[in-house]
């Protein structure tokens, strides 16, 4: 009896430990896919406050940024965690780029910059990782070299995560195709923008923590 009773208050206090540790999930995925966005989302629906700014220029993160103490809940289910938006991974950075989208050549030099260190910053961050969302913009071919490396670096490591397919809204939207180019990985369709189908994630944020 004192035997069946121990092993009942081991496994109830094992489940509150579980369920009020505080795990970092990353927002992972290239420029402009949507992670601050979705960030943005998902404090506000939490928390009440934004993570960051958004722009149509790409590398407008260029630091990894934090926000702590969100508690998702679902029914019964919580989850505690601190979310990390990171900077968009890029293979290359070029400040003529910037230039280009209307940016005077000395800050566009700076950005360049930034977004560099930015992308290095990311990278590292990835050992500090509990979960990650990768970010892709299902407007796009997600049969990138980014997109393939990020998951590729994420399976190495053995990091679980789950791949969002961001700006569904657009009419060019495919989300058939990202679900082709990573059938190993739960795809789950939003547009953080507005908030469409972003219980479905939050559901599956329970499964990979």
């Amino acid at each position: 009896m004192i035997t069946v009773f121990s092993n009942l208050i081991h496994r109830v206090f094992t489940h509150l430990f579980r369920s009020k540790r505080n795990i970092k999930i990353g927002l992972y995925g290239p420029p402009n896919g949507g992670k601050t966005t979705l960030a943005n989302r998902i404090c506000i629906d939490w928390i009440g406050e934004e993570m960051g700014t958004v722009s149509h220029i790409p590398h407008e993160t260029r630091e990894v940024q934090l926000k702590d103490q969100i508690i998702i809940r679902s029914g019964k289910k919580e989850l505690l965690f601190t979310l990390v938006d990171t900077p968009g991974i890029a293979t290359k950075i070029d400040y003529e780029d910037f230039v280009k989208a209307g940016m005077p050549s000395k800050i566009a030099k700076k950005r360049a910059k930034e977004a560099t260190r930015g992308v290095i910053d990311a990278i590292k961050w990835l050992d500090d990782m509990d979960a990650v969302i990768v970010v892709l913009d299902s407007t796009k071919d997600p049969y990138s070299q980014v997109n393939i490396t990020i998951i590729g670096n994420l399976e190495a490591r053995r990091t679980p995560m789950l791949i969002v397919a961001n700006k569904t809204d657009l009419r060019k939207a495919n989300i058939k195709k990202i679900q082709a180019a990573f059938p190993q990985y739960e795809v789950i369709p939003v547009a953080a923008k507005y908030g469409t189908n972003i219980e479905k994630l939050y559901e599956a944020l329970f499964k990979i923590t």
